[in-house]
């Protein structure tokens, strides 16, 4: 939910989550407009819900896992390239909180390497991020990497999500590569019928699953 404002945020997550989404993610754009009541809301209003919150911490991950925690959020991101002290911090943090913590591995300039010493580190989640920037500019997006995928799944052995421009089209190749969070924003967000887009994201994620099988 990459939007400025909670009400916009909370029309589609309810959408999205009435249609079979799993997780709904508090954006990094929604924090900074609407700080941590954004979450507070999402947790209040999809009580059931697996509440992500997108700090995109870089310092001090103990304060704001705490804070990220109390507002409801179950995971709490931090950069995969912060310093690993601040990573401990949030790790032990969310231990004594009750929620996960995923390393958003955007811009780590080996993501495998990083993902293995992640995992050592304690981390839950790590994510593999094509930023919109990078989007714009390469024209790339997640559905691009699945050979990055496997090896950070190779690296890290937990959980994996894979973000970044992500359509249903792109979801096969990403589930077989190892992936088990499908992070899916504009493709549902920007789309005509965000009801609609969700199921269809659902139903190749359930199909890439039954051919995995």
């Amino acid at each position: 939910m990459d939007f400025t404002r909670i009400d916009d945020a909370l029309r589609i997550a309810e959408v999205a989550w009435s249609c079979g989404a799993d997780i709904i993610e508090a954006g990094t754009p929604l924090i900074k407009s609407e700080g941590l009541k954004a979450v507070e809301v999402l947790r209040r209003e999809l009580p059931d819900a697996t509440i992500v919150a997108d700090m995109k911490t870089v310092d001090v991950g103990d304060l704001e896992v705490r804070m990220a925690a109390e507002a409801g959020a179950d995971i709490v991101t931090v950069m995969g390239f912060s310093w690993d002290s601040t990573i401990t911090a949030a790790v032990e943090e969310a231990r004594r909180q009750g929620v996960m913590v995923e390393a958003d591995l955007m811009y780590v300039e080996d993501p495998a390497k990083r993902a293995g010493e992640l995992k050592k580190l304690g981390v839950d989640v790590v994510g593999i991020h094509i930023g919109i920037d990078v989007q714009k500019r390469l024209g790339m997006t997640a559905g691009d990497v699945p050979d990055l995928v496997r090896r950070v799944v190779e690296a890290f052995g937990g959980i994996v999500s894979v973000a970044g421009g992500i359509k249903a089209e792109h979801v096969p190749s990403l589930i077989k590569a190892g992936a088990k969070i499908i992070v899916v924003g504009s493709a549902i967000t920007r789309a005509r019928d965000p009801s609609e887009a969700t199921r269809i994201i659902r139903e190749a994620i359930l199909k890439a699953l039954e051919g995995d099988q």
